[in-house]
């Protein structure tokens, strides 16, 4: 396997793992959109620009969702 090959596995296996332990701490749902990203890089630097756009914006999403989580986190706390 090639260097991007083992880029690509890395990039997916994170957010396969992140996908799973997200439900422990905002900030596996952190990791899961940095490994969104690495998979979108991945993707675009393949050539399959469908699933490099398609990551790129699940990774916006999860960002979102992040920062949902840490507000209501500290929301949390403060009570």
């Amino acid at each position: 396997m090639d260097g991007l090959t083992w880029f690509g596995l890395f990039a997916v296996s994170a957010m396969l793992l992140a996908y799973a332990l997200e439900d422990r701490s905002h900030w596996f749902v952190l990791c899961f959109a940095v490994a969104c990203a690495l998979g979108s890089i991945y993707g675009f630097l393949q050539g399959a620009w469908p699933f490099g756009l398609v990551e790129a914006v699940w990774s916006v999403v999860v960002l979102k969702r992040w920062r949902q989580r840490v507000s209501q986190d500290c929301g949390e706390a403060l009570k």
